[in-house]
């Protein structure tokens, strides 16, 4: 990529992945795990982003720093490390690497866990955001929906001109926005540079600009405080900047993209990959003991150690509500 200004990567580590409960669990987060032909969502984000940055930076927590070292120390890559005391959502991470970066520097902003294909329309869509960074915008990654999904939030567009976020629809609403034509799947991917994030956060949230600044100034080697951290108010950067700054622009995208978020996206994506399935349609992840389906329709098998899940896969959003009862009573089983 060659422009004047450095880009680097920013790796937002924060999630816990309820929705796949039990395979994701605290001390192993979806973004973790080798579930992709021997890799984890975070390596293989690590990767597609090689050669189009020239630095990597972690924001993660201090449950998972540990997780995201040993995945680059494998490959040997030097990297910037941000590690929070504590969640604060995406508008302080994202706070955290501006500060931690030179103003001009362009920073790509990307999840962990989040499952890519198609090298060329990626690359192509980063060069462009890039250009649109290097003008002073905030780029956002639109990407062109397969189906009417509820299960992510929408930019409504015209053009490269963002109209308005939409929150993630009910089934009428999805419907309409793929016949409306303009409307893409919000991927939580930026592009910008950093002063300007910097600028627009503290033009529309002060608080989490001042309060997020405070923490980073009293950061050790990377490493956040905890009782400043407490006071960043916890709001996300679609809020804080994204849906109020006049410096949005979307690219829209095209290549194959889906934010793993549920099993069923899970089994999609396994499926595509050549991962087995019986004749009427039922998997099995985790485990090779033999299992059969009775009277069962694309059901989906969860094995682990301590934990088993039986799902329909139509119900895979539910999960999550096994995930907040087991919280509730304080379950090693969330471990």
């Amino acid at each position: 990529m060659k422009n004047a200004n450095s880009v680097t990567h920013v790796i937002l580590t924060g999630g816990v992945g309820s929705r796949l409960w039990p395979l994701s669990r605290k001390s192993q987060p979806k973004q973790y795990l080798d579930l992709f032909d021997g890799k984890s969502l975070f390596e293989m984000t690590v990767d597609r982003n090689r050669s189009l940055a020239d630095t990597v930076m972690v924001v993660g927590n201090t449950d998972n720093c540990h997780l995201s070292k040993k995945v680059l120390d494998k490959s040997s890559t030097s990297y910037i490390d941000i590690i929070e005391a504590t969640p604060r959502n995406t508008s302080a991470a994202i706070a955290f690497a501006a500060f931690a970066s030179e103003p001009d520097t362009i920073l790509i902003v990307t999840p962990s866990d989040h499952i890519i294909d198609g090298t060329e329309a990626y690359e192509s869509a980063i060069n462009q955001a890039v250009e649109k960074a290097l003008q002073g915008y905030i780029v956002t990654f639109g990407i062109v929906p397969t189906k009417p999904e509820t299960g992510y939030g929408y930019i409504e567009r015209s053009g490269d001109d963002v109209i308005s976020f939409r929150e993630k629809p009910n089934k009428v609403s999805a419907k309409d926005f793929i016949k409306n034509g303009n409307f893409l799947w919000n991927s939580g991917m930026f592009c910008f540079k950093a002063a300007v994030f910097l600028e627009e956060l503290k033009l529309y949230n002060i608080q989490v600009y001042e309060k997020s600044k405070q923490v980073w100034e009293a950061n050790k080697a990377g490493q956040l405080d905890l009782e400043l951290s407490m006071a960043i108010p916890s709001i996300s950067v679609d809020y804080a900047v994204m849906e109020r700054s006049k410096k949005i622009k979307v690219v829209s995208s095209e290549f194959k993209w889906s934010d793993l978020g549920s099993f069923e996206s899970v089994y999609d994506y396994l499926v595509s990959k050549g991962q087995a399935v019986d004749s009427n349609g039922n998997m099995v992840i985790g485990t090779d003991v033999y299992t059969a389906f009775v009277g069962l329709k694309n059901a989906i098998f969860v094995h682990t150690a301590n934990a088993n899940l039986i799902l329909q896969k139509e119900s895979s959003q539910e999960v999550k509500n096994i995930y907040t009862e087991l919280e509730k009573s304080n379950s090693d089983l969330l471990e």
